[in-house]
């Protein structure tokens, strides 16, 4: 098997600096960013074993990509009930999501380290007959290591940067290497789509975000309909996965909107819930959901559960979807919002979804905002024009269901990639 020399040169770079991975992570499980308890996960290393039959491995990086991948986990399962899973993430969030919702038949881990040694003792141990990265998960020992082992691959709703895909561009012999061991790829946006197939040498699929499919998420009617009774008439806005240095922005943009709405109230989902406590200090003492706190007539109620922002998204009908409003952010999925009836207001940083938001913005289902008083300006005008809401969350609604196509020909692409199912044996019957 050859390999160019950006491919060499990062397999002996893995090697080198694999004797520092343990330093790393206890770095990170001091930060709260990894599970102590399953550390040996991220070397290969298992307490779980091997369901029998056939096994689909599906890896994502974090709750987004998670939710892809249980999507199509419900839908492949659905076609078959003898499949059994494997799902691989990187964060501590998307352990919890796949904890709560992945269905039976299915195994979370911790995705293995990519160095050599790591990801053949994942590959001896799991034996996948089927491995699907979702978005842009490239990891270059991993893939070229299952591919070395048979194990049939694919790349679905691939979504890379700008930056990702010129860096791909400037290393053309490793990214055809590495494309060329997918036996399928889809593409989330056309862009990508371009430079994958400027690096495979054939077409590639481009029939829409796989998210865009996605079913909006259950909402427990018990909670919704007690969240209800705390915030009553009061007119009530969100703030949906806040990032350090944005839940100032959002509170800032809260106080101008009081001085018209004494009595307006600001829900704030952060990105991260270990956030909480700072959050509601920075809130003078906001309550906390995470505490069990009531709302009472707090101007501020900090959502800081995981799982629940679906219920707040279906709760407020405005709904500010952050991660974007900072040049280093990239933004955050707008679908759910979409699906569950909030008018959406954005940041202008939104590089991640920018096909979705493009199509939102084309349609007039989404608001850009950038600071304070354009944020404080927006709600101001959806609380007040019932009829521009409306036509907005109509417009969000039919961009959002799109997607459909591509999900089904993604499904359809994945069942054809499986290993054949044996025969059940006929009957014998005597004859007469």
């Amino acid at each position: 098997m050859s390999f160019s020399p950006a491919l060499l040169f990062y397999r002996g770079l893995t090697a080198l600096v694999g004797p520092f991975a343990g330093a790393w992570l206890k770095a990170r499980v001091r930060n709260g960013k990894e599970d102590e308890d399953r550390i040996g996960e991220r070397f290969g290393r298992y307490t779980q074993a091997r369901p029998e039959g056939t096994l689909v491995w599906l890896h994502a990086a974090s709750v987004g990509e998670s939710g892809v991948a249980l999507s199509l986990i419900d839908a492949l399962a659905a076609r078959d009930a003898s499949l059994s899973f494997l799902i691989s993430t990187g964060t501590r969030t998307s352990a919890d999501l796949v904890a709560k919702r992945a269905p039976p038949r299915t195994t979370h881990i911790y995705a293995p380290l990519d160095r050599g040694s790591v990801v053949r003792r994942f590959l001896a141990h799991w034996r996948p007959d089927l491995g699907v990265f979702v978005e842009s998960e490239i990891w270059p020992n991993l893939i070229l290591a299952a591919e070395r082992q048979g194990v049939k691959l694919a790349l679905v709703n691939a979504r890379m940067s700008v930056k990702t895909l010129r860096q791909w561009e400037n290393w053309p012999a490793a990214g055809k290497r590495l494309v060329k061991a997918f036996a399928f790829i889809s593409a989330a946006d056309a862009r990508t789509a371009r430079a994958l197939k400027r690096l495979r040498g054939e077409e590639v699929s481009a029939r829409g975000n796989l998210k865009l499919a996605a079913p909006a998420p259950s909402i427990d009617i018990n909670a919704r309909a007690s969240m209800l009774t705390q915030i009553g008439n009061r007119p009530v806005w969100l703030a949906a996965s806040t990032h350090p240095g944005e839940d100032e922005i959002v509170l800032a943009a809260h106080e101008r909107l009081r001085e018209n709405f004494p009595n307006a109230l600001l829900i704030l989902v952060p990105r991260h819930p270990e956030r909480g406590a700072d959050i509601a200090k920075l809130a003078g003492g906001a309550p906390r959901r995470g505490l069990r706190q009531p709302i009472a007539d707090a101007p501020v109620y900090v959502a800081d559960t995981l799982g629940e922002l679906g219920l707040f998204y279906n709760l407020a009908p405005i709904a500010l979807v952050a991660g974007s409003l900072l040049p280093h952010l990239k933004g955050h999925n707008p679908i759910e919002p979409a699906k569950l009836g909030a008018a959406i207001l954005t940041g202008p940083h939104v590089e991640s979804f920018q096909d979705l938001f493009d199509a939102l913005f084309a349609a007039g289902g989404a608001t850009s905002v950038d600071t304070p008083s354009s944020i404080a300006a927006a709600v101001t005008l959806l609380w007040r024009d019932d009829a521009s809401r409306a036509e907005q969350l109509e417009a969000a609604r039919r961009v959002a269901a799109q997607g459909a196509d591509a999900f089904t020909h993604t499904l359809s692409s994945l069942a054809a990639l499986l290993p054949p199912q044996p025969r059940a044996p006929r009957t014998a019957h005597a004859s007469a």
